[in-house]
């Protein structure tokens, strides 16, 4: 299981995540939630934690969500 971290998932733009976790605290926020909703996946998906399919597709429909609006930011 891989965890979709961020710098994984755009390598071309990992000065740019560094830069605006720095200076943009709209990103800054994105990012974490990215991270905790990354992290919380990967602990159903591994075992670690349990719950239903229903909560473990919200949780993946809400990182796409974030991993979109960051993204929109990494091109502007």
């Amino acid at each position: 299981m891989d965890k979709h971290d961020l710098h994984h998932e755009f390598p071309e733009h990992h000065q740019k995540i560094h830069d605006l976790k720095v200076g943009n605290t709209h990103f800054k926020k994105l990012f974490d939630d990215y991270h905790k909703v990354n992290n919380e996946i990967y602990r159903i998906e591994t075992g670690v934690e349990a719950t239903s399919d229903e909560v473990l597709n919200d949780f993946r429909m809400n990182r796409v969500f974030l991993k979109d609006e960051i993204y929109k930011m990494l091109l502007d």
